[in-house]
């Protein structure tokens, strides 16, 4: 049953009930516990707090001993920004490749699976699908995140990813809305802009997130993107026009809002987390993220204290706090009747949320996937001697990381062991010379066959043109595209695999040496 503490006021519970922070280490602290005890309604997971399954598992559970309908959310996206699996990748390639596969049951099967290993680690709400269309190539931060550039494509993925999540009994977050795909800012570092019309946004950033609605998502992400033709002042998160106008009245949303992480720059630079979290609650957020970078009980309070101030001082009506807080505790309840029709000998009546006791583990279906989203140029016999991999590596965006591995070379080891690899690049590629860059692997390399990953080649001119000076030395290298598939092919043989998941680089393993294991 759910614990609260008789001290707690009503007011301080709803400011409380809004927030989803996060914590440090993969057991939860005392601080947190008690504040669950006083009327958090949710907890937020990252990587750092992810050892096993098991671990999570457990973890889960003690958060559910202090409250038994606490919302534990997660950003897990698959492919390139796992959770689950940060420390050895995702066994589920990302949206790029199931959008370039363009199968919507095969997107469906791989967000029900997904959904299963959440459910039944304990976690109620991820924080995906990401709907937004990646219509800027250049696009820092959202590339093969997204299904593609395609609004009428990534509309219907979308919608499947969101019946197949639910359908195991987690609830759908859809990000990043109005739509983050137009932009050449990550918003972690600074406010993106996108200056395009009305017409524009309904018809492309648009068509994605009314088909999330349409399915049932359950909540929606916000964006920390200022977008002057629906609100000149104030970015997405902020925005009563966005928020309440667009998004509540316009498009009919009626759950809850979820603010992207309040610690990003583009807000926390420009407004402050405190002041930032009480425009976003007063322009019809319900939820405010936070805990990726800020995870201790102090932000928690200041936060708190900020938002019971501000209804204090007239500045939030209490009523919009309350209805927030109310929305919140919906959405825990949803998922805790879900979670009881999924025990043995329950009649299910949630419909789109049988939960998981209904749903049979499905444990290839990442790698079927990641196979069949291979696209193959060029022509060489399979390897059968150990290569050298040399991985072009750009610094990571803060929403993948850098803790993840990611490649092929691990995969290569496996089919063909001996094989060698290097990285290239990395934290000094602003100041790479790519000739020298070449000059240093064509040396590593020695004789054997050179295996060139790139992510994103056509973004990065370092890594372009220092695998131009290899090609021209080497031309029987062979090429592995793990980001979006932009740049024209090359190489001998040239693999887009569209993600960078560990699955991907096992799919691209497969064809290099023409065998599966």
């Amino acid at each position: 049953m759910t614990t609260l503490v008789s001290t707690t006021d009503t007011l301080t519970r709803d400011a409380l009930a809004v927030l989803q922070p996060g914590f440090l280490g993969t057991t939860a602290p005392d601080w947190l516990l008690r504040r669950l005890g006083e009327g958090l309604s949710s907890v937020g997971l990252f990587g750092r707090n992810i050892a096993s399954p098991d671990q999570l598992a457990a973890l889960t559970e003690r958060l559910r001993a202090e409250r038994d309908d606490v919302l534990v959310a997660i950003d897990e996206e698959g492919g390139d920004v796992t959770r689950l699996e940060v420390r050895h990748g995702s066994s589920f390639p990302g949206n790029y490749a199931l959008g370039a596969v363009d199968d919507v049951d095969l997107t469906r099967a791989v967000a029900r699976e997904l959904g299963r290993r959440l459910a039944e680690c304990g976690v109620n709400l991820n924080w995906a699908p990401s709907a937004d269309v990646n219509s800027n190539q250049d696009n820092p931060v959202i590339g093969v995140r997204s299904f593609g550039a395609v609004p009428a494509l990534v509309a219907r993925h979308t919608a499947a990813y969101v019946e197949g999540l639910q359908s195991a009994g987690v609830a759908a977050c859809t990000k990043h809305f109005p739509g983050h795909g137009d932009t050449s800012v990550d918003s972690h570092h600074a406010m993106p802009r996108i200056d395009v019309d009305l017409d524009t946004v309904h018809a492309r950033d648009l068509l994605p997130f009314r088909a999330a609605i349409a399915a049932g998502s359950k909540s929606v992400m916000s964006a920390h993107i200022l977008l002057p033709a629906l609100d000149p002042d104030r970015p997405a998160t902020l925005s009563p026009q966005i928020l309440t106008g667009l998004l509540r009245e316009e498009l009919g949303f009626q759950g809850p809002i979820v603010t992207d992480g309040m610690e990003m720059r583009a807000i926390a630079s420009a407004y402050g987390i405190e002041r930032g979290s009480v425009l976003a609650i007063a322009a019809g957020a319900d939820a405010i993220c936070v805990g990726g970078g800020l995870a201790d009980e102090e932000t928690v309070l200041r936060l708190r204290d900020a938002l019971v101030a501000a209804v204090r001082n007239g500045e939030l009506p209490e009523e919009r706090l309350a209805d927030a807080a109310a929305r919140v505790r919906g959405l825990a309840d949803w998922t805790r009747r879900v979670r009881g029709a999924s025990e043995p000998g329950a009649d299910s009546q949630e419909g789109t949320a049988p939960g998981t006791a209904t749903i049979a583990p499905d444990p290839e279906i990442g790698l079927v996937a990641a196979r069949r989203a291979v696209r193959v140029t060029g022509g060489a016999e399979p390897l059968t001697e150990a290569p050298y991999v040399a991985a072009f590596t750009p610094v990571a965006n803060i929403a993948v990381g850098d803790e993840t591995p990611w490649g092929v070379a691990a995969e290569l080891g496996r089919l063909l062991p001996g094989t060698r690899t290097g990285s290239y690049g990395g934290a000094g590629e602003a100041g790479t010379d790519p000739a020298a860059l070449a000059g240093e692997l064509l040396a590593a390399a020695g004789d054997r066959t050179i295996v060139a990953v790139v992510r994103d080649a056509h973004r990065h001119h370092w890594m372009s043109e220092a695998l131009d000076a290899v090609l021209a030395a080497r031309p029987g290298t062979v090429v592995v595209e793990m980001g979006v598939n932009e740049a024209e092919p090359r190489g001998a043989l040239h693999i887009a695999t569209h993600g960078a998941a560990r699955v991907c680089g096992r799919a691209a393993a497969e064809v290099i040496t023409g065998r599966r294991e």
